[in-house]
């Protein structure tokens, strides 16, 4: 694949986004297929008691796969600023240093989820009735966490160069070979949600494979050698820099997830499987918005590294607008369709009920969803990373939960739950355009000189 082909430093802005976005498109829903198989598996086989346990366990697998997403996507900006500018060796230390401190990463939050499992769990405040079966799931799933960081790396390299195709590829594999084991563990096996959890772990294994077979392979723009896998210290800081705000900035949502989880843990085991259901359908509707999130994202970093002030600016602005309109369309067609969505996970009356008040809720609002999330993209694409994580931190994490806790105790109603997320996306989109507003395209962050 030539590099040519990879710039986005020229052409057509919407369709050099769209390009780029649609593999991630397809790449993110395949990935979405993992939990998703899993709780259509488990329901079906298992009964709502292990629906309930996977749902329960959801939070935490979002907020690790998004921590993950988000550093190496913001860590892929130092990438991609040296690609727009022709530094090949710039290229070569930035993708070592990332993959070195990925299996660090890794192998921290294996140990680290495995040990604190059913303390987490515990302090969601899971239901005792679903804790084994939760604590069963959730320990296998980070038993894989190498694998899901090293994917995850290899996914912020390839993206940051342009190469959004080949991550679609190797999911589509992983995920079909997911498919085949749910069925075969826990239809066939009867493993129940250990099986699940193995399936899962399995594929995102055969995923991480593949992804770091082609970038060793020598066929890529850049070539991973094992003996070059150093920490260059001065990327490392500016991986650091750009990417840990990414990945407490996804992390956020999650966290804030968590903390309503607990929430709705207490209105029993048809409200956690209800809920749940809703999750995995909205797990899809974030993948057009994440896509071309990320294309803004690698689209600004390529074109400062470049020196195009002017077109950086212009495809934030479009990108942004194209987050906000699709994400609207499918919030519509969410509202319109939650009953049959949500019975495809559990024909109960009570999970159903659950599902589909979240949905009527929510769904409508998914407009202030995506400008957010496309602002946080530009900001991030020009170095600014801190800014969006703070934003959220604030108001998804401290203001959402505080809404929550308050409104709760006083209104004992899951509704209230429900309405703190078109709050504070309300509220972080207004933070987030003062923020976008304030940008000084001529103020490079992500710095000029060679890495």
């Amino acid at each position: 694949m030539k590099a040519e082909k990879q710039l986005m430093t020229r052409g057509n802005i919407p369709q050099i986004l769209l390009r780029f976005a649609f593999p991630l498109f397809l790449g993110g829903m395949f990935q979405q297929l993992y939990n998703t198989v899993d709780s259509w598996v488990v329901g079906q086989y298992c009964g709502d008691l292990a629906l309930a346990a996977v749902s329960s366990s959801g939070s935490l697998c979002f907020l690790l796969i998004g921590f993950c997403q988000g550093v190496f996507l913001g860590g892929g900006v130092v990438i991609s600023s040296r690609f727009g500018a022709q530094d090949q060796k710039g290229v070569e230390k930035s993708v070592h240093t990332m993959v070195a401190f990925a299996l660090v990463m890794g192998i921290f939050l294996s140990v680290f989820g495995m040990l604190l499992t059913p303390a987490i769990l515990r302090l969601m405040g899971t239901p005792e009735n679903v804790m084994p079966e939760s604590v069963r799931y959730f320990r296998i799933y980070c038993a894989g966490l190498l694998a899901l960081v090293l994917y995850n790396t290899a996914v912020g390299i390839f993206q940051s160069l342009g190469d959004s195709r080949r991550p679609l590829y190797y999911l589509i594999i992983a995920s079909a070979t997911n498919v085949v084991l749910d069925f075969l563990f826990v239809a066939g096996f009867d493993w129940g949600v250990s099986g699940a959890a193995l399936a899962t772990v399995l594929g995102q294994l055969l995923s991480a494979i593949l992804a770091f077979a082609h970038l060793m392979s020598g066929k890529f723009l850049v070539k991973l050698e094992l003996k070059k896998l150093r920490p260059d210290m001065n990327i490392l800081k500016k991986v650091l820099r750009f990417g840990l705000p990414g990945g407490i900035q996804n992390s956020v949502i999650a966290i804030a997830n968590v903390v309503v989880q607990s929430h709705i843990n207490a209105f029993g085991d048809a409200a956690m499987a209800g809920c749940g259901s809703y999750s995995r359908i909205e797990g899809f509707v974030f993948l057009p918005i994440t896509s071309i999130t990320m294309a803004i994202t690698t689209f600004i970093g390529q074109n400062l590294g470049a020196g195009n002030l002017e077109r950086a600016k212009k495809g934030g602005r479009i990108g942004t607008l194209m987050t906000v309109a699709t994400s609207e369309t499918i919030g519509v067609l969410f509202f319109l369709f939650a009953p049959q969505l949500i019975g495809i996970f559990s024909k109960t009356p009570e999970v159903l009920a659950y599902g589909i008040r979240q949905a009527q809720v929510e769904t409508l609002f998914y407009f202030l969803l995506g400008y957010s999330h496309g602002c946080a993209a530009v900001l991030r694409g020009t170095g600014r990373s801190m800014t969006p994580m703070l934003v959220m931190l604030s108001v998804w994490c401290v203001f959402r939960i505080l809404y929550i806790s308050i409104l709760v105790h006083f209104i004992p109603d899951i509704t209230v739950l429900f309405t703190a997320y078109p709050v504070t996306w309300a509220i972080s989109s207004v933070c987030l355009l003062i923020a976008v507003k304030k940008i000084k395209w001529s103020d490079n962050r992500l710095g000029d000189e060679k890495a």
